[in-house]
């Protein structure tokens, strides 16, 4: 691979020439000495390796090679084995116990030797066997290290570290050889836990082992590991124990930690600077490197991830010298936090290096050097006062417009917390200030500046008032988007990490600053003195209302704030906006009217587009109400009569321009050449359309109460205005105009109904001319199928309430005619039929099954007048008498006392013999008629009415001379009455008392009415009743007033009626008798 050499220049932090020399002497040195096999992602190719440190430091082709020449000539470091024996597990038990004595040999050994021995081994003449054990014959006993014996175990922990010097890495390997030691110690406490015939029995093989190999000990098995094969890293890994045979086929395992080192570098760092700070001089190094490369690719931002190449050279480096986790680690946070300010680094990386820190100080202390104590303490402060700088500025340097911003804050922060926590940091720097206190000072400052910058950010470039208020209301609404941003996305993350209210800090800071700078600006408008202005004052206004309303997200609720009352500075421009947004309401209210074409939106919203533009309007003003919210309350009530005005006077002000826009549509000359009655069809729409504008807006306006919530500011102003004032002045406003608005729709109602009025009395006039010949269908059939028509247009293009306001209109308007036809024909009893069933049809076709005017809107106490009159003027002759029975047996009733006195009589039905009994006891109480003070009275009985009962004589009592209280007790029998004469509407038992004359006709004394439904006997069907089980009757006698009713006269007017006017001469000869005036 060659890497080409960037074109930039890379900043070394604090290094001269000559120290970026011996650096680059350094890490050939590791390169170019280095041993083992690489990982998975390290470079395994050394001249890459050399190709990138070229690069890196920048070096040109002939000095590198005279460099290199130089390193190459350097004593070579001497190589050593580092090697930790841990643990193993699953080993044999060798002793009778079923446990061993674990200890491990181990030693180095080239492979040409150990070829050289299974040589000799293999041209033996003996059969060959599988070697267990062969250290101690192979290796020198001075070179063979020795672990502790672990007692009676199976899983052995040792953790003891060995250095082993390295002849030849390439050919040397590490042996590994564990036994069971079988000493005098061993055998007695073997001898001591023996239980059983198993246990004695191992005992004696162990000890025929020992005879025959003259030695005590148990071989346990062994492992080989060739150090060419070590990685560039240490290894930490479990080995499997050989040799595995068919009696152990697993002998355990081993865990081993093994790194290859070196002693005796011949560099001139080596020798006199500490390991870690060359580490973290190479560490910078190549991040700075990595860095150019990064940016000559285009990519300005990101993380600076290190290549194979580097990650390579400083694990070699690493490894070499035996640089410990902790020191590494330390090297990469000095080298990080310096880098820190000029290298995007990654904070969860700085994070583990400093908890890496953390968890090894205890035991690290003790080693580290006072100048590396100073290095460290330095890097601490630096990076926290660098961490804090950012902090301040946390708006600049964590925009909001990042998303990933917020999370490298987060780790920032969470980096600065764990300084503070480190036992290093707090032993090192103790003087520190407390975290908390820095990070609300910084906030502080960077607010501060923050506002200042946006302030001059925002300063017009003409210094004019309507300029200065716009950069005023663009400062607010960036205060309240930086508000907004730190609450919802910044705050957690102060909090949850150093405890910091972030929200209370900047809040409680800029709306003090916003106070102390603009209260004097805008009183010194005095309200303003442009609409430009007003309007920015309106705007300024609605932002700093938004800034206090931010107030509740404090925690805990600081109370008063300097901009509690900052709606005083705009007491001044008050009323204008008022003024303002009626001035607006009106010139939009014209402008939709003078564009509307009253033409229906759609099926279903059958009002035009001035009526959304005004329901529109209205919205706006009642978003003013909202936006104000001003806080005084006896303030706040004069801007609700205020809005409330305004709004009435535009509701007036459109009903007026929607009708004048209708007559100016109705009048266009385009209509010049269209016929009468598609002009009247295109004026009929229209008005239409006006009506269900205005009832659309009359709808809006009743919605004011609830949509204003003047309960709410009815309840705030309890203390200081009166329920009656609030009604006197709010909901009488809004009475008058919902009236003036009813009156406008009324007018339109009438216009609309003025033609449909015309055809309705045209139909009702032919009717009532019509031949009498001709079926009633066939007459009102015309009058129904126009207003099928009428009324199935006017339901589509009217909504519900003013349809049926139309039909109200049109049906008082339809009685009236009704009514008044019937005055103009006379006695016609055919005429009136017509007429009443006209209404009737009328009264169906108005309701329409419920979907039309409900019938208590139809039967009014006009239509049950006329109604009544056009019955009884179609009813027959027969028909009226009934009537009139009816009303006097009503009339009976009613009436207790008399002073014409009363007759007393029993009346009861034979149902078998169908006859009906009468018997006149008595009458009382008659006034005198005679010239003598007394009267002759006599009763006469008779059967009503006469049609009724034509086949039955009426019967006469004897005459009880000069008796006002004459005693008859006569009976009498009426034959052949039926039960059904008796239940005919008016049948009755008239008794009349005559007073007899004998010169002059009989003078009446009364005559009283008994109805014949109800009489005793005429349900039953049992045994005939008999006079002595019917109760006694006694009916008020009463004299006939002139002109009673109107149905004598009606009677009367039917001249050519002999029935009619039979009746009417025995009612005027009775009227002529009368006492009634």
């Amino acid at each position: 691979m060659e890497l080409q050499a960037p074109c930039g220049k890379i900043e070394h932090t604090h290094l001269s020439s000559a120290e970026l020399r011996l650096l680059y002497e350094e890490a050939l040195y590791t390169v170019i000495h280095g041993s083992g096999k690489p990982d998975a992602c390290h470079c395994e190719n050394k001249y890459d390796l050399l190709q990138y440190l070229q690069s890196a430091f920048q070096i040109d082709k002939a000095e590198n090679e005279v460099i290199q020449e130089q390193v190459r000539d350097l004593k070579p470091p001497s190589p050593y084995l580092k090697l930790t024996v841990k643990e193993a597990k699953g080993i044999i038990g060798k002793d009778a116990t079923g446990f061993s004595d674990p200890y491990c040999l181990l030693g180095l050994m080239s492979s040409e030797e150990h070829q050289e021995e299974e040589a000799q081994r293999s041209n033996s003449p003996l059969p060959r066997r599988r070697q267990k054990a062969m250290m101690k014959e192979a290796i020198p006993q001075d070179r063979i290290q020795k672990t502790e014996v672990k007692r009676q175990t199976l899983n052995p922990i040792w953790n003891e570290t060995f250095l082993l010097k390295v002849k030849d890495v390439h050919h040397t390997e590490l042996y590994i050889e564990m036994w069971d030691l079988d000493d005098e110690e061993s055998v007695n406490i073997r001898l001591a836990e023996i239980h059983g015939i198993h246990g004695l029995k191992r005992l004696f093989k162990d000890v025929k082992k020992a005879a025959r190999k003259n030695e005590q000990d148990d071989f346990l098995g062994n492992l080989v590991v060739k150090l060419q094969d070590l990685p560039y890293t240490p290894e930490d890994k479990w080995y499997p124990l050989e040799p595995c045979t068919e009696t152990y086929p697993d002998r355990g395992k081993c865990h081993l930690h093994l790194k290859l080192i070196h002693e005796e570098r011949d560099t001139t760092l080596s020798k006199r600077e500490p390991v870690f700070r060359i580490h973290r001089g190479l560490l910078q190094q190549f991040v700075q490197f990595e860095k150019l490369l990064k940016k000559q690719s285009g990519d300005v931002h990101g993380e600076v991830e290190l290549s194979a190449p580097a990650s390579t050279i400083l694990s070699l480096h690493a490894t070499q010298n035996d640089l410990s986790p902790f020191h590494q680690d330390m090297a990469k946070w000095l080298a990080y936090s310096k880098l820190y300010r000029c290298v995007e680094v990654s904070y969860i990386c700085l994070l583990q290096h400093l908890t890496s820190i953390e968890y090894q100080w205890g035991l690290a202390q003790v080693t580290l050097k006072q100048q590396a104590q100073d290095e460290l303490a330095e890097s601490f402060t630096s990076f926290l006062d660098y961490g804090i700088s950012l902090i301040q500025k946390y708006r600049e340097v964590f925009p909001i417009s990042d998303p990933k911003s917020i999370d490298h804050q987060l780790s920032l922060l969470r980096v600065l917390v764990q300084i503070y926590k480190m036992k290093a940091f707090n032993k090192l720097c103790s003087s520190v200030p407390d975290l908390h206190d820095r990070i609300v000072d910084a906030v502080t400052a960077g607010t501060v500046e923050w506002y200042h910058a946006q302030k001059q950010l925002l300063e017009p470039m003409i210094k004019s008032e309507e300029e200065n208020m716009k950069s005023l209301v663009l400062l607010i609404d960036q205060l309240n988007t930086g508000l907004t941003s730190d609450r919802k996305k910044r705050a957690k993350i102060f909090t949850g990490t150093v405890k910091v209210n972030l929200f209370n800090v900047t809040y409680l800071l800029i709306q003090k600053l916003v106070a102390e700078d603009l209260q004097e600006q805008v009183i010194s408008t005095g309200g303003g003195r442009s609409k430009e202005v007003v309007e920015s004052l309106y705007q300024l206004y609605q932002n700093i209302r938004l800034l206090l309303h931010q107030q509740i997200y404090l925690l805990p609720n600081e109370g008063s704030l300097a901009l509690s009352d900052f709606y005083k500075w705009f007491s001044d421009s008050l009323p204008k906006w008022l003024q303002m947004v009626y001035n607006n309401t009106v010139e939009m209210v014209q402008r939709a009217v003078q564009k509307d074409q009253l033409q229906c939106l759609g099926e279903k919203t059958k009002h035009s587009t001035s009526a959304v533009d005004i329901a529109t309007c209205y919205l706006k003003i009642k978003q003013t109400w909202t936006q104000l919210s001003w806080p005084d309350s006896e303030e706040a009530f004069v801007i609700m009569v205020k809005l409330t005005e305004d709004m009435c006077k535009v509701a007036l002000m459109y009903c007026r321009l929607i009708e004048q826009r209708a007559e100016e549509l109705s009048t266009n000359k385009d209509h010049a050449n269209q016929s009468d009655s598609d002009v009247n069809a295109v004026r009929s729409l229209q008005l239409c359309v006006v009506l269900n504008n205005m009832r659309h807006l009359r709808v809006v306006i009743s919605q004011l109460p609830e949509d204003l919530d003047w309960q709410g500011l009815m309840e705030d102003t309890a203390n200081m205005i009166s329920v009656d004032q609030i009604q006197n002045t709010l909901h009488t406003q809004l009475k008058r105009v919902n009236g003036s608005i009813n009156n406008k729709i009324q007018g339109v109602i009438q216009t609309l109904a003025q033609k449909l009025q015309a055809d309705i009395k045209k139909h009702i006039h032919n009717l009532s001319t019509s031949y009498h010949d001709v079926p009633l269908e066939n007459v009102i059939e015309p009058l129904m199928k126009f207003l099928d028509n009428e009324f199935a247009y006017m339901d589509r293009n009217l909504v519900q309430e003013n349809f049926q306001s139309l039909l109200g209109f049109l049906w008082t308007h339809i009685i009236d005619v009704i009514n008044l036809t019937s005055y103009q024909c006379g006695v016609s009893q055919a005429l009136y039929s017509r007429l009443r069933y006209t209404l009737q049809c009328l009264l169906h076709s108005f309701h329409a099954e419920g979907n039309g005017l409900p019938l208590d809107k139809l039967q009014t106490a006009s239509f049950e007048v006329l109604e009544a009159h056009l019955t009884l003027n179609a009813a027959s002759t027969h028909q009226l008498i009934q009537k009139y029975c009816t009303k006097k047996i009503q009339q009976q009733a009613t009436v207790e006392t008399s002073k014409y006195g009363a007759v007393t009589v029993k009346v009861f039905y034979d149902n078998q013999l169908q006859t009906l009994h009468v018997e006149v006891l008595n009458a009382v109480n008659l006034i005198p008629l005679d010239s003598n003070g007394v009267s002759d009275p006599f009763v006469e009985v008779t059967l009503q009415p006469k049609h009724v009962f034509p086949m039955v004589e009426g019967k006469t009592t004897q005459c009880k001379y000069k008796d006002l209280n004459p005693l008859f007790d006569e009976t009498f029998e009426f034959s052949n009455v039926t039960p059904e004469q008796c239940r005919t509407e008016g049948a009755c038992l008239l008794f009349t008392v005559f007073d007899h004359d004998t010169l002059l006709s009989d003078d009446l004394e009364g005559e009283a009415y008994l109805p014949l439904d109800d009489i005793p006997g005429l349900d039953s069907t049992e045994e005939a009743l008999t006079h002595t089980r019917v109760p006694q009757t006694r009916l008020t006698l009463g004299h006939p007033k002139p002109k009673e009713y109107d149905i004598l006269k009606l009677l009367e007017a039917r001249k050519g009626d002999r029935d009619a006017q039979a009746f009417i001469k025995i009612r005027k000869q009775r009227e002529r008798k009368s006492k009634e005036t």
